[in-house]
């Protein structure tokens, strides 16, 4: 039973994990006075709300008695959770118990990356080596036919981080261990299967095990440190969220400004620039690409219906009141997408973009009866255009397309190709044009007549700078 005395030493050794914190790794000051510990008996565990770490005084001390590192890992673990947004939209994730584990595998090699020696466990040296196979795991061995592989294949290890590396980022492991049965599913036959019911490859080439349940309860063992169920509340983020966004940009900030061969701050940057990328509704960005346009139907606003039937019923067939045939919505018309179809871009993308910004604009009514959408393919310059009249017809083109290009990027082109579109009145209520791209290429130097979209097929802070005309939108 917590006494006294118990609740206080407890108190104290959080103060010092936060002090030694503070002294250590100065870009975390304040982010660490904004997450107060606090003491919660019973708890048998701990967790953040965002703006509290709560702690069970008996169960720290038992810990602590055991590792006297515990209450500064835990506090480092949980502030790191905040500070990537890890709970951020935890009501939407499907399977929670992947995504908490890929956290705090994402958490733990960043800690171990600072290299604090005051922060260390016993279990250190095995959970290092497990998340080295991981990374393993997740970037396997190029391939020795690398020179035959298509432009797609090569530029997209190329691009996928420093050194050809996918980053060992929250987002990445949950994706990697829901492919290789993080959620334990098995088939008919017994057999753990991935996402899409593929058999798993059993073993990488270090002889790292991939089947899913064995993995999982491995690596939660070890990575374990706090309990998420502070992130289930009904709101879209959790409690005081939004303050520690800014705070992540100010950590990213005060990071930047120290040498990172000291502090080992590269996976934490990374991290970092993950958690603060633009997050944006490509849904509500869509809709601002809306042209106004008479369309023929009924006015439900400047329409009287009593007047409309009172004149049938009295006088036979004659209305007192004709209904208005049109009504002006904002509706898209005329409408260009781009794709850039240079070595970054393959065809998976493409068509799950074609088909997410299909599906939106057609949730929202946006689109008119008649439609007038070119298709632009380019990448040093138009390769193809193909022309939609027929949204229902949009599965079968997917079906019958092909990519053509594979070369540089230089986005001008097909700016130049829509201009020349507008001037034959091929568009003639043209305000809108998405660019579906890396980001990696040449943009215009003058602003068009028209919006324009570049929609990002990944965050990625070292692409050239967008244009200030244009607005910009990562695809999750």
């Amino acid at each position: 039973m917590e006494t006294d005395q118990t609740m206080t030493l407890a108190a104290d050794l959080m103060a010092l994990a936060r002090d030694v914190i503070i002294i250590h790794l100065r870009f975390f000051a304040v982010a660490v006075y904004s997450l107060v510990p606090m003491p919660q008996k019973g708890l048998e565990g701990a967790s953040t709300d965002g703006k509290y770490l709560y702690y069970d005084p008996l169960w720290l001390i038992e810990h602590t008695g055991k590792e006297p590192a515990f209450p500064l890992r835990l506090y480092l673990h949980s502030l790191l959770h905040l500070i990537f947004f890890h709970g951020y939209g935890y009501n939407k994730i499907k399977h929670r118990k992947v995504w908490d584990l890929a956290v705090d595998l994402a958490v733990e090699n960043v800690i171990a990356e600072l290299s604090l020696p005051d922060a260390r466990l016993a279990k250190d040296a095995q959970l290092s080596a497990e998340i080295e196979a991981l990374k393993e795991a997740m970037n396997p061995p190029l391939l020795e036919d690398y020179a035959h592989r298509t432009r797609w294949e090569q530029s997209e290890r190329s691009l996928s981080g420093r050194g050809g590396q996918k980053p060992f980022t929250a987002e990445n492991i949950y994706e990697f261990l829901l492919d290789n049965g993080g959620t334990g599913r098995k088939d008919d036959r017994g057999d753990i299967v991935d996402a899409e019911g593929s058999p798993l490859a059993g073993q990488n080439s270090a002889g790292y095990q991939l089947s899913g349940p064995d993995l999982i309860h491995r690596l939660r063992l070890m990575s374990h440190m706090d309990e998420h169920v502070s992130w289930e509340v009904k709101t879209e983020v959790v409690p005081n969220m939004e303050a520690f966004r800014k705070i992540a940009e100010r950590v990213k900030a005060d990071l930047k400004s120290f040498s990172k061969t000291k502090t080992g701050g590269e996976s934490l940057l990374l991290n970092l620039s993950m958690a603060t990328r633009q997050r944006a509704d490509y849904a509500q960005v869509l809709a601002s690409f809306a042209v106004y346009a008479e369309d023929m139907k009924v006015s439900e606003d400047e329409f009287d219906y009593i007047f409309y039937t009172y004149g049938l019923r009295e006088y036979g067939n004659m209305p007192l009141i004709e209904p208005l045939e049109y009504t002006d919505e904002k509706k898209i018309r005329d409408f260009a997408i781009v794709i850039d179809t240079s070595a970054s871009c393959r065809k998976g993308l493409v068509e799950d973009f074609l088909k997410k910004t299909v599906q939106i604009l057609g949730n929202m009514g946006s689109f008119f009866t008649k439609v007038n959408i070119h298709l632009l393919q380019c990448d040093d310059q138009v390769r193809s255009d193909t022309v939609i009249t027929d949204l229902s017809s949009i599965d079968e083109m997917l079906g019958q397309m092909e990519i053509r290009g594979l070369g540089a990027t230089d986005f001008r082109p097909a700016f130049t190709y829509v201009d020349e579109l507008i001037e034959r009145k091929e568009l003639q209520n043209l305000k809108g044009l998405i660019y579906f791209t890396d980001g990696y290429g040449v943009y215009p130097e003058m602003e068009p007549a028209y919006k324009s979209l570049f929609v990002f097929t990944r965050e990625d802070e070292n692409r050239p700078v967008v244009p200030i005309w244009a607005a910009k939108v990562v695809l999750e």
